[in-house]
């Protein structure tokens, strides 16, 4: 049975998407069957695979409020390996679509992907960058919670209002939910606040903090708008050698 993992984090700006776009990339070129799901509404992960959809064509909004299915949405890339479930600015209304449903508005996503979840080794679901309905039907699907936390001032600033709606999910959704890893993300060894939010995170998250990190790196940030995960755009980079080691880390993780 494939594991659902959900990328999280609702302050923006901290590599999430960038995270979930090259974590799944990586699994995905380590022979790992993965099915990325965009769910936020700005649709950048999406885009930044080259799979973006237009207004009027069928997305991550159509799977969970309406009765279609994951094969009727989903898109199938070579480069990068994986299925994509793609999202657009349509997402942004389901909130409050979701609000009005009597019972079950949590469990929405869950009931899609629960039916297609033998059929992949991994499904990395991209967390909207806010606290609301979206995010808690992504934390009910999944199995566990990946955070990356940028290193910079206040690097734990949200984490904690992440991590009270965490339990709170798993109070009142999905008590297996666990924490995955903290992945520290925009590292710079060179620079003492990286290092100093290096030892506080590891102290807050003992045992939790992925051995590699993610540096600073001009190519990590140019992939997207090529439509490309980092091992497509440059394999040899700095940034494609950590995510290649952090997604070797969460498959080993997971092979014990």
């Amino acid at each position: 049975m494939g594991k659902i993992i959900a990328v999280c984090n609702q302050k923006g700006g901290v590599g999430k998407t960038t995270t979930s776009i090259n974590l799944a990339s990586g699994l995905a070129y380590l022979k790992q069957k993965v099915l990325l799901v965009d769910f936020d509404p700005q649709g950048n992960t999406s885009q930044g695979v080259g799979a973006s959809k237009k207004g009027n064509e069928l997305s991550v909004y159509n799977l969970v409020m309406e009765e279609y299915e994951v094969k009727d949405v989903v898109k199938h890339l070579t480069t990068p390996p994986l299925d994509i479930i793609p999202a657009n600015i349509s997402l942004s209304g389901a909130d409050l679509q979701m609000i009005k449903y009597e019972g079950g508005k949590e469990e929405l996503l869950k009931t899609k992907l629960d039916k297609v979840r033998d059929q992949y080794d991994y499904i990395i679901i991209d967390c909207p960058p806010s606290l609301g309905l979206l995010n808690t039907n992504a934390l009910t699907a999944a199995d566990s919670v990946i955070i990356p936390v940028q290193c910079e001032y206040y690097a734990l600033e949200g984490v904690l209002q992440l991590l009270l709606t965490i339990r709170l999910v798993q109070q009142l959704f999905n008590k297996n939910l666990e924490i995955e890893g903290v992945v520290l993300t925009m590292f710079d060894a060179r620079t003492k606040l990286s290092l100093e939010v290096q030892q506080e995170v590891m102290k807050h998250f003992k045992g939790k903090v992925y051995k590699h990190y993610i540096p600073r790196n001009i190519r990590l940030s140019e992939a997207p708008s090529r439509g490309m995960s980092i091992f497509e755009y440059d394999v040899r980079c700095e940034g494609a050698k950590a995510y290649a080691g952090l997604s070797s880390e969460v498959l080993k993780y997971n092979s014990r």
